[in-house]
């Protein structure tokens, strides 16, 4: 029987028949069709999925006039910033890595970002985050972008003004720890109006919110708040909206948007609040699970795209990474596996962007 050099979640290599392969994507469509009330890959895209894994060549790409958008997070992070943070060690300047990304590495957009990545830390330093975007923007031609984490869990102790939830939860105080989910969402949610504002004003083409629910429902919560604020302040930036998991934890669990709960949400349930906040792009995302194989993992991430691509009123654009979109959860992800995850979410789940 004819083996298949592939993947598994964790990213090691491992071989697998086509018989194996097709058992693994028919398990893995089935488990997020379950999972999300969406319906599995038919046959054909099924098979089609059978060929992209199967492949025997290392790197695959889409035909001509399928490309779609490639987007960049984190920013020069991924120069400057060591393996430990997924970066290359690189001793540069943002200015350098913004026009490396834009004119070695072809880049769609790019943004600028603070060395934490989070909205709260740039707050007392909005200052010299506007110059910098204001020195950018004079030589770069690409979209350039702010983009930064809610990460609302630094709101809490002892990094924030309000007491941990999951303490309060250990302690039976369930209503002091909604209520401080509540209390830590609306600081968000001014912080993300405070920051986003002003960063606009210095010229920025749009803000990218990576990760968002990071921290349960009332972050993702607070910050569709916050991007329903910067969207009445500024109508004409561009706002993307990146999901941090393929479901919403339910921390508070009570929490909602406009009169949706939103603790348990899948991607496309999360399109349509996210849309409804005011964003253009949805950022969607399916994790990994390290114990399966790249079949069933990439099968079961196209599944839920799929599903948020077709029921969103805004372009989706897939989360790509490590650990999400059916790639290995490893610090630098092998490029057989992103490449043939890439090409499935383009040509069966139809995304806008990766």
């Amino acid at each position: 029987m004819a083996k298949y050099y592939t993947r598994s979640g964790d990213g090691r290599r491992i071989e697998m028949s086509k018989e194996e392969i097709l058992a693994d994507i028919q398990a893995g469509t089935a488990d997020a069709a379950d999972i999300g009330t969406i319906p599995a890959l038919n046959d054909d895209q099924i098979e089609h999925l059978v060929d992209i894994i199967t492949c025997q060549d290392r790197v695959v790409g889409v035909a001509p006039g399928k490309e779609v958008v490639m987007t960049y997070d984190i920013g020069q992070l991924d120069f400057t910033g060591d393996n430990g943070n997924s970066g290359n060690g690189v001793d540069m300047g943002r200015l350098e890595a913004a026009l490396l990304h834009e004119r070695a590495l072809g880049a769609d957009t790019f943004e600028l970002a603070h060395s934490d990545y989070s909205v709260k830390p740039v707050k007392p330093i909005i200052s010299m985050e506007k110059q910098t975007m204001e020195e950018i923007q004079d030589v770069i031609i690409a979209p350039y972008f702010y983009g930064a984490m809610p990460n609302m869990g630094l709101y809490y102790a002892p990094d924030g003004p309000y007491p941990n939830p999951a303490d309060l939860m250990r302690e039976f105080k369930i209503d002091e720890s909604m209520a401080a989910s509540e209390n830590a969402a609306e600081h968000l949610a001014r912080d993300i109006e405070y920051v986003g504002t002003h960063i606009q004003a210095a010229g920025s083409d749009g803000f990218n919110f990576d990760t968002t629910g990071s921290a349960g429902d009332a972050d993702f919560v607070g910050t569709l708040r916050g991007v329903k604020a910067l969207r009445k302040a500024c109508p004409d930036a561009y706002i993307n909206v990146g999901a941090a998991g393929e479901s919403v934890m339910g921390i508070h669990g009570m929490i909602d948007f406009e009169g949706t709960i939103c603790a348990g949400l899948y991607p496309h349930q999360q399109a349509k609040v996210v849309a409804e906040a005011g964003a253009n792009v949805f950022g969607a995302v399916c994790n990994t699970n390290t114990s399966k194989s790249l079949a069933w993992n990439l099968a079961r991430s196209v599944t839920f795209i799929k599903a948020a691509v077709e029921q969103s009123p805004i372009p989706v654009h897939v989360d790509m990474g490590m650990g999400v979109g059916g790639i290995p959860m490893k610090e630098t992800p092998p490029v057989d596996a992103v490449s043939r995850c890439n090409k499935a979410m383009v040509e069966i789940a139809k995304v806008d962007g990766v």
